[in-house]
Formats: structure tokens, sequence, C-alpha cells
């Protein structure tokens, strides 16, 4: 149950649960892990990076086209999509002198998803 005041709860007692702290350090990732786990929540700070996430969810596109729909310059577009490619959500194909870009799995829709569904949760 929430605790309706802003008040952060306080543990007063003095004392460690080992056999609790053990269990939880067998199961934690690496501290390298960890940290790319934390850039990759990083990249969703960005409200364009974002948005370009969500529009991806629904077609590949050309960055002409996100550019397009998003009211920016391709410059701009382009800039986000190197940061999104970097940190493997978004992925790219040719085709001629077109280039498509597309999520780089079904995980990043699962995350964009998951996302969505706590932000909407009341």
């Amino acid at each position: 149950m929430r605790r309706a005041s802003n008040e952060i709860e306080k543990c007063d007692g003095n004392v460690t649960h080992d056999d609790i702290i053990a269990r939880v350090r067998e199961k934690m990732p690496d501290d390298e892990v960890l940290l790319n786990l934390a850039d990759l929540y990083k990249v969703f700070s960005d409200s364009t990076r974002v948005k370009i996430l969500c529009a991806l969810q629904y077609s590949e596109m050309c960055v002409c086209d996100i550019a397009s729909l998003l009211g920016m310059t391709k410059s701009a577009i382009s800039h986000q999509l190197r940061t999104l490619r970097q940190t493997r959500l978004v992925k790219y194909r040719r085709d001629g002198k077109e280039v498509y870009y597309s999520l780089d799995d079904e995980h990043v829709g699962n995350i964009f998803e998951q996302g969505m569904l706590h932000v909407r949760e009341k």
C-alpha cells in the first residue's frame, strides 16, 4: 500500500541480513553490464529519440520521412539516429541511394511498450 505523503521511509534498525545480501550479490550482474544498461536508459532521456523510436515501431522509415514527421532537419534526425545506432536500438538497410531505419529487434519494441505501460499507469 502506498503512503499518501511524500515522506521518505527510513530503516531505524542497525541489523544487516547477511543471507539476503549474499543471495542478491550472487545474482547481481557485473558492473560493466550495469553501466551498459544505464547508458541504454540514458538514450531514452531525449524526447526526439523517444519520438523516433515510437515512429519506427509502426514502420521502417528513411531520414527524410522521419524529419518530415517530426518537423526537424535531416541533420538533426541523423545525429539522433547515430546515437540510437550506437546503442543498438535501431538498425539500417540500404536500398540503392535510400537508407531505411527500423528498430534493431523486438526487444526494443518491448522496452518501449513497457515504458509506455508504466507512464500511463494511474
